[in-house]
């Protein structure tokens, strides 16, 4: 693993002056990157969605990174004829969510022609808005949750199927190709739902919520859930087994950042795997004094139970690592995205070996097979 600490690239500020009304809200809860790396989306606070086309040109982001932020007005220059957009969401928005990106050779015809690249957007009355992203155009309004959307997922597979995580305690599963119609709510848990995610293979769905539960619905996964306990993480491999992978602890601090010797314990913000699934970065509340908080963007490698680099952050709040890798988005409480160097890794064979034969095999087929026990360990990650 690279050793090298997160280099600040650049950073986004809101366009807007912040008021004092609480209905406000500037913070920026979620950040995406649509799946093929086009567009970057970003709640930067007011009710606001700000969508990006992206990639900048890589000559460009270095420009930025000497001045260490775009305009007063949060503007930026971007390649080709997709402009930057603002979606007035009129509530405050928690989740973001792209689609996954249409396939084929035909260009899109979106509207209710879908399929399309889309947008969806928790919010706070409990409504999911979904955008079109290449005009802006809202597409549905969707009604069903009693309060806050707090994450969202769709369907990796182009399917349009939306899957919504909420503080009502339920799930609700939407499809967009049949005009957003509700098509099963989820309500095994007791306590607030914070996050969802469905598998690669769209065999399963995890969720996370405040009663300190993962639950599972359907097989062969592996992944990962940020645990509600103070600054643990926890790795899973799929629902079928139960089987946790090392957990990792964001206590105590790396020796090199000695900036107090009262830090107690650290409440985990956000969790993200880098695309090739050999590191991951978390943002955490590591507490020092009360109600003092340093929040730490730390990048782990899955192999080691310590993180291989740091950045102090100024009011993290969540993290996106970009889909072809190299950096790493962040928002903040004050409505800001900051752009961080990530560690940039060439797979080995044995690793993408690994990833395609788990795109397949439940890890109870894995353990099934007559293999040595080594290479069970290594294919059900309990080994790297």
């Amino acid at each position: 693993p690279c050793p090298e600490e997160p280099v600040l690239l650049a950073e986004l500020k809101p366009g807007r002056p912040q008021r004092y009304d609480w209905k406000s809200s500037c913070e920026t809860w979620s950040v995406a990157f649509s799946p093929d790396g086009a567009w970057f989306a970003w709640s930067q606070g007011h009710c606001v969605v700000k969508l990006i086309p992206w990639p900048l040109e890589e000559t460009e982001l270095c420009k930025a990174s000497e001045r260490k932020s775009w305009g007063g007005k949060g503007e930026v220059r971007s390649r080709g004829a997709a402009k930057e957009k603002t979606l007035e969401c009129g509530q405050i928005v928690w989740g973001l969510a792209f689609s996954a990106c249409p396939g084929g050779d035909t260009e899109p015809t979106c509207a209710w022609g879908l399929p399309c690249l889309v947008l969806a957007t928790g919010l706070n009355d409990g409504r999911i808005k979904v955008w079109e992203v290449q005009t802006g155009h809202l597409l549905f309004s969707l009604m069903g949750h009693q309060d806050v959307v707090r994450d969202l997922s769709f369907a990796p597979n182009g399917s349009l199927i939306l899957v919504s995580a909420s503080r009502d305690k339920t799930l609700r599963v939407w499809d967009l190709s049949r005009d957003g119609r509700q098509v099963q709510v989820l309500s095994g848990h007791v306590q607030w739902v914070y996050c969802c995610s469905i598998s690669p293979d769209c065999s399963m769905l995890c969720s996370v919520s405040g009663e300190k539960s993962v639950s599972g619905e359907g097989s062969g996964w592996w992944g990962f859930s940020p645990l509600p306990a103070p600054g643990v993480l926890g790795m899973w491999l799929g629902g079928d087994t139960g089987l946790v992978v090392p957990t990792c602890s964001h206590v105590p601090l790396h020796s090199a950042l000695d900036y107090s010797s009262e830090i107690h314990s650290s409440s985990l913000r956000s969790v993200c795997f880098s695309p090739e699934g050999l590191y991951l970065a978390t943002v955490a509340d590591d507490s020092l004094s009360p109600p003092f908080f340093l929040r730490l963007l730390r990048i782990w490698a899955l192999e080691l139970r310590s993180p291989v680099a740091f950045a102090p952050m100024t009011n993290g709040l969540c993290c996106m690592y970009f889909p072809h890798g190299g950096f790493i988005a962040t928002g903040t409480r004050d409505g800001h995205v900051q752009f961080w160097t990530a560690p940039r890794v060439l797979s080995s064979l044995k690793h993408l070996c690994r990833k395609a034969l788990r795109t397949f095999l439940t890890t109870y087929q894995v353990l099934a097979l007559p293999i040595p026990k080594k290479l069970k360990e290594f294919l059900t990650y309990r080994t790297f």
